[in-house]
């Protein structure tokens, strides 16, 4: 095969709401606008009806381009705005410009090693994410091969899903296997907010019966003695997880919160980063299921390595949203059993594409089920008349 070199490498940020990696971004906000979601700043009234308020979307969609010498382009979708392309086009791109497309493993090892010491966090690592993720699109593109098939091949025909919003039962007649909804309310609010929490989920459960899997997603809402109480106060409901209750380092209190309920399935994941972030939970056994998120955790090459080490444990992994992303390392994973559908649609009585109208050619669920796409690559084409693209760097390297 006659080599093929990377030639440039390219940032744009979205700038438009209602499309992209953002999930949050929505022109109608992140579900109704009057639903509330606990979260990490529910302690602060003026910041506790809605995730955008504090300024969660600020950060903006970005997409990458990276150009191979044959003219070939492999794209993807990633959050971070103008700081992660900034760190693309000014750092990042050194380390790929004029080199085999191959090498993603040396791609993804030099920009890590080289940006420790400005964080092995948050917006870096989701810079990392989508150089990575449009590196597996640029090779997939030049094999003529969907990323599943690349990375070991479907175990099975089709992809179950469950439907994170506000509405399970209107998902749990799509076909889905199960819903997740937000929590409404955290510590600050006491003993009658736990009981509004019990009543939230008491009145879904009667809908939706015994039998469909009802998830609670607290969002980093809670702290260890909450958490452990409300466990308890929901018991007699069957749910299926409690996600993401406490914040993401507080790798002692998940150890904490299995001990003294054990007979719960505690889930988190989507807001930690890298194998090394994953492995205290791993070791430890904290978590009964994994969900790190593909777009930030350190893109497919990280999120392998990540799920290695899950699967030495027997520790099951479901992705935290990203779409086609996810749904391309899901199926290749027996110790993934299902996967994660984000309903973006403001009531959650639709199912539109994940990324909205960033791609032309999305994938949606049918029957709350789904298969990745076999054209090549990620099988995402952008939708390039549509979208509001600026490019704030371009550095010649």
């Amino acid at each position: 095969m006659k080599q093929v070199t990377i030639t440039d490498v390219r940032a744009f940020v979205l700038e438009q709401t209602g499309s992209g990696g953002d999930y949050h971004d929505r022109e109608k906000g992140h579900w109704l606008v009057d639903t509330l979601i606990a979260n990490p700043m529910s302690s602060y009234p003026e910041y506790k009806q809605s995730r955008t308020s504090f300024g969660i979307n600020v950060m903006k969609s970005i997409v990458v381009e990276v150009e191979a010498s044959d003219g070939t382009v492999g794209i993807s979708a990633g959050q971070g705005g103008v700081p992660a392309c900034y760190m693309i086009e000014k750092h990042f791109k050194r380390f790929l410009i004029g080199q085999d497309v191959h090498k993603l493993n040396k791609f993804w090892d030099q920009m890590y090693r080289a940006s420790r010491y400005y964080g092995g966090k948050g917006i870096p690592l989701w810079a990392i994410s989508a150089v990575d993720i449009a590196l597996w699109d640029l090779l997939g593109l030049l094999r003529q091969e969907p990323v599943y098939q690349m990375i070991g091949g479907a175990t099975r025909d089709q992809i179950e899903l469950y439907c994170t919003g506000i509405r399970p039962d209107i998902a749990q007649q799509a076909g889905f296997i199960g819903g997740k909804m937000p929590l409404a309310h955290g510590p600050s609010d006491r003993r009658e907010g736990l009981k509004a929490n019990v009543k939230q989920f008491q009145e879904m459960r009667e809908r939706v019966g015994p039998d469909f899997l009802l998830m609670a997603d607290c969002w980093m809402a809670l702290d260890l003695s909450y958490a452990v109480e409300l466990a308890y106060a929901l018991r007699d409901l069957d749910l299926y997880w409690l996600e993401e209750v406490l914040l993401p380092d507080d790798f002692d209190g998940h150890k904490l919160l299995k001990d003294r309920v054990p007979w719960m399935r505690w889930t988190t994941g989507e807001h930690e980063y890298t194998r090394y972030g994953f492995r205290k939970l791993i070791e430890s056994r904290s978590v009964d299921i994994l969900q790190p998120d593909v777009m930030w955790c350190g893109g497919l090459t990280e999120l392998l390595r990540i799920s290695s080490m899950a699967a030495a444990y027997d520790i099951p992994v479901v992705p935290h949203g990203s779409g086609a992303y996810s749904y391309h390392f899901v199926v290749t994973q027996p110790h993934c059993p299902f996967c994660e559908y984000l309903n973006t649609s403001p009531d959650c009585k639709s199912f539109p594409p994940v990324f909205g109208n960033m791609f032309i050619n999305e994938q949606v669920p049918e029957n709350g089920t789904i298969f990745p796409s076999d054209e090549p690559g990620w099988g995402l084409k952008l939708n390039r008349d549509h979208l509001n693209l600026f490019r704030p760097f371009n550095t010649e390297i």
